[in-house]
């Protein structure tokens, strides 16, 4: 089959990898944030001066030195409903028994545990809820 002239070409990029999400959180909901992924995981905070002066609409949580999360703190923030967001996978170093224990001295709840199918392949994880009902999904790195 001839090809269609009037068909356009196809563009071809080759990703390297998720450089970013966006997420919004309530306006009151920095120091919640902080202490969730900063003080529970470990994360740096960036940004957050040039949020709190009014040079960026958002503040950042570094999980790698390739991956960040923006948090966009917003007057009318709604926790995701499930219609309009699932989850964020983060692949990590230690092993999920680990990951396990600590949230465990945190008390925070898993919501779930799977061997789920990723980019990286099938490996344990499991599922948490940060404070703003975003679902985290952590998986050990095979």
């Amino acid at each position: 089959m001839a090809p269609n002239d009037s068909t356009p070409e196809q563009l071809s990029v080759t990703v390297q990898t998720i450089d970013h999400v966006n997420l919004k959180i309530p306006a009151n909901g920095i120091e919640t944030a902080i202490a969730f992924y900063r003080d529970i995981f470990g994360f740096d905070v960036e940004n957050l001066d040039l949020y709190e002066s009014g040079q960026k609409s958002f503040f950042s949580i570094r999980l790698a030195n390739e991956n960040v999360i923006h948090f966009r703190p917003v007057e009318d923030f709604e926790p995701p409903s499930g219609n309009n967001f699932d989850h964020t996978a983060i692949l990590i170093e230690e092993s999920i028994d680990d990951v396990k224990d600590l949230l465990a001295s945190k008390s925070i709840d898993i919501e779930n545990e799977s061997n789920p199918l990723g980019a990286t392949g099938t490996a344990p994880a499991v599922y948490v809820k940060d404070p703003f009902d975003y679902l985290l999904e952590i998986k050990e790195t095979n």
